[in-house]
């Protein structure tokens, strides 16, 4: 808000300077005028000031007719115009020799009417999710849509009384772009319309979205015909126009998307209405019957699909043409057709870490039914498709109050054997984790007993070095202050000091790993076993 004041306190000095410097030079209005058109420098300012009053127009419009702007309204507005200036800047380069004051005025008035159609448009798209309309929101959705439709009616009926006049020129631009503008509050009125008719009335409007879609489906149709005009009128009387490449796609886009839902959507109904038959009471009663999209409770108007899933079909129906709960069409819903309890098969490969579940028994009747016997290999074949897919769920257990007292004590028993054995195996695991860290700590003793330390055998390893011929009298030194440590007895001794000589000494002092291992084996083959108490 200060920022806005400083900038327009600031473009108001400005032109009061350069106007009351061109009135000081000349002394009358005509020439002062003509000086203020010539100057570069004066034509900036009065550019600048006149960009500001737009500003300060548009912020008192948009406190009138909106209010506070929403955060969802100002990021699209933002986006938005972003494009706008950009397609804006391309029409500059087209129409370059057209380039005037005049023309850059109609295409900021153009800019300027188009954001308040954006915000017109995201403001009746908000009706649908409040709770709360007044009749202040009414007023002023009607008087600005009122508004901006004469304003596009006066700007076409202009332009085309200019292209009839003086020939094609810029207001063919400006023309087309006001018709669009023009289908564009057309659609803004339809939607605020039924949204208004839905509103009041006590149970919601089931084909409100029906209407929705068929006025997009309409004004789409109209966009595509008035750019494949504008588009053959430009190449035919000036050139290719660049700027309406992207509007134009994006229009054909939607149109696109209009005719699929539309031809989805009578689809789809006619699948619920032929295929799927309504629920029953009795369903309704068996499940839950409130509707999972609308979270009303459904008395009539309910589908009951293959998959056992009820709810009303209206909403999504229009739109979606999928199950919530599924997330499949309704059609694929067909292929996954259940029984109650249990639960639907997934395609294959959904999960793959999961193994088959052991299907439910075939009931005890159908077993000696006639006509039931199949061949080996039609039973192969069988299993052989089912082992490709994941089968449902296992059918939970018979009630116990069906069952006898001989069954429930053999059902007892079955339990109490598997926990015994659940309870064994735990503690198996248990003695195998214990020996296994004994065997670690043993390892960890004897490693720390054997290996001497660094400091020692390199001192060790120097002395032997400098004196005298390479002895294994160091290795003894160092390992029999160790706890644990035997002397080795004379024959053992006069081994080592044989092999002194063939000794290999590793580059930082220490025996090689072979040499270590075979000592280990030897001091353990000499050591006499403990005398027995």
């Amino acid at each position: 808000m200060v920022r806005a004041a400083l900038v327009t306190a600031t473009s108001l000095a400005l032109t009061g300077a350069v106007i009351a410097h061109a009135y000081l030079l000349k002394h009358q209005f005509y020439p002062t005028v003509v000086y203020l058109t010539k100057s570069s420098p004066s034509m900036a300012v009065l550019y600048i000031q006149a960009f500001v009053l737009v500003f300060l127009l548009g912020k008192f419009m948009r406190k009138v007719f909106f209010g506070q702007l929403r955060a969802a309204e100002m990021e699209h507005l933002i986006e938005r115009s972003w494009y706008a200036v950009t397609e804006t800047c391309l029409a500059f380069t087209v129409f370059r020799d057209d380039f005037s004051p005049r023309f850059v005025g109609l295409f900021t008035l153009l800019l300027f009417i188009k954001c308040f159609h954006w915000l017109a448009e995201d403001r009746v798209d908000f009706m649908e999710r409040s709770p709360n309309i007044s009749w202040v929101f009414h007023f002023r959705v009607f008087s600005l849509m009122l508004l901006l439709g004469v304003l596009d009616f006066l700007f076409v009926n202009h332009a085309c009384h200019s292209i009839i006049t003086r020939g094609a020129s810029v207001q063919l631009v400006f023309g087309f772009e006001y018709a669009i503008l023009m289908t564009m509050v057309f659609t803004t009125f339809i939607k605020y319309t039924l949204h208004t008719v839905d509103l009041q009335s006590d149970n919601p409007w089931d084909n409100k979205a029906v209407y929705m879609l068929y006025t997009e489906l309409f004004t789409g149709f109209i966009k595509v015909l008035l750019y494949m005009a504008f588009m053959t009128i430009m190449i035919k009387v000036h050139t290719f126009p660049l700027f309406a490449i992207r509007p134009m796609y994006l229009a054909m886009r939607q149109f696109k998307k209009a005719v699929t839902d539309a031809i989805m959507s009578r689809r789809a109904i006619r699948n619920m209405n032929t295929l799927y038959p309504d629920a029953t009471p009795e369903d309704l009663l068996a499940s839950d019957n409130v509707c999972i999209i609308c979270r009303e409770e459904m008395v009539t108007g309910a589908k009951k699909l293959p998959c056992n899933h009820i709810f009303h079909a209206r909403y999504f129906m229009d739109t979606y043409y999928t199950i919530p709960v599924l997330d499949r069409t309704v059609s694929e819903s067909r292929k996954y057709n259940v029984g109650p309890g249990m639960m639907p098969h997934f395609p294959p490969g959904l999960f793959p870490f999961w193994g088959p579940f052991p299907g439910a028994a075939p009931p005890a009747g159908a077993a000696g039914a006639p006509g039931a016997t199949e061949t080996p290999g039609a039973t192969e074949a069988a299993q052989t498709q089912g082992a490709g897919e994941l089968s449902s769920m296992p059918p939970p257990p018979p009630a116990l109050s069906t069952m006898s007292e001989a069954e429930l004590r053999e059902l007892e028993q079955e339990g109490r054997r598997g926990l015994e054995a659940r309870l064994q195996c735990l503690h198996n695991i248990h003695t195998l984790l214990d020996a296994a860290m004994l065997n670690i700590d043993q390892y960890l003793t004897t490693v720390a007993t054997l290996i001497p330390p660094q400091s020692e055998t390199s001192s060790a390893a120097g002395e032997a070095s400098g004196s005298s011929p390479p002895s294994t009298t160091a290795e003894p030194e160092a390992v029999n202050g160790a706890t644990g440590f035997s002397q080795p007895d004379s024959t053992t001794l006069g081994d080592s000091e044989d092999q002194g000589d063939g000794e290999e000494v590793g580059e930082d002092g220490e025996p090689n790993p072979s040499e270590l291992r075979r000592r280990r084996l030897r001091k353990l083959e000499t050591t006499p076993p403990p005398p027995d108490h």
